[in-house]
């Protein structure tokens, strides 16, 4: 099993309150008090965490980065959901994220897709939840809330939750309607790719159809994933409001 280390009391919060993987031991610094420090360590204490006070340059020598604020943690491997699961939610509104470069714009994109109510994340096989650290402290914690799918063929698995009643749309506009045009309300998965390698033949081939994202001026390039996972998501959530 891999291990990671997350830092920062935020980080920290969502992997103890996500329950979506191991945590071997918390570590902060022994001259901290506050509420959020407190909290983690009765949560930690609840689920029989190891925690231990350290001095400060202790955390400083194990810690990538310096905005920890004199917390670390040491977790394993995410553990990951079904596509039943996912396919099986009371109304469905999943996110397929494929082709993003950056484990900042992936860890950004969860925590849009996140804040607008999405029930489940589907991700390649090759994608930056291995960057723990980053993704999470990136996502606000919503990578450790987001129910996940680690699919090895995209293509299959579009086909499959088309079988099981749901539509998929692909953000691209080739042969695309407005996403405001689109009824969202129904069980989706909305399929967003990095903008520089964009989506793969193995989901565009087999998706219901493409919408695209109207634009308020000429601009010809696409937008970030994180910001299309948020426009996106929160017309889902708009639409689904009404």
């Amino acid at each position: 099993m891999e291990k990671y280390t997350v830092e920062g009391s935020v980080s920290v919060k969502a992997v103890l309150n996500g329950g979506k993987r191991e945590i071997f031991e918390i570590l902060f610094d022994r001259e901290r008090k506050d509420r959020d420090l407190s909290f983690i360590l009765k949560k930690a204490k609840e689920m029989g965490v190891k925690y231990t006070p350290c001095k400060r340059s202790d955390i400083d020598a194990v810690a990538t980065g310096k905005t920890h604020g004199g917390i670390i943690a040491h977790v394993g491997d995410r553990f990951y959901q079904t596509e039943e699961d996912l396919f099986a939610a009371e109304k469905p509104f999943i996110v397929l994220l494929e082709g993003i470069e950056d484990p900042y714009n992936f860890g950004d994109s969860l925590r849009s897709i996140y804040a607008a109510g999405a029930t489940g994340v589907i991700v390649p096989s090759r994608n930056w939840l291995t960057a723990a650290s980053v993704v999470i402290k990136a996502s606000a914690g919503a990578s450790e809330f987001l129910p996940t799918v680690v699919s090895e063929d995209l293509g299959k698995t579009v086909i499959s939750a088309r079988e099981k009643g749901l539509k998929v749309y692909c953000a691209e506009r080739r042969d695309a309607v407005s996403l405001y045009e689109k009824d969202l309300t129904e069980p989706v998965i909305l399929a967003i790719g990095g903008e520089m390698r964009g989506l793969s033949r193995a989901v565009l081939d087999n998706a219901d159809g493409n919408v695209f994202i109207p634009y308020g001026s000429g601009f010809r390039c696409a937008l970030s994933a994180s910001a299309a996972s948020a426009v996106i998501g929160f017309e889902v959530m708009r639409q689904r409001m009404k």
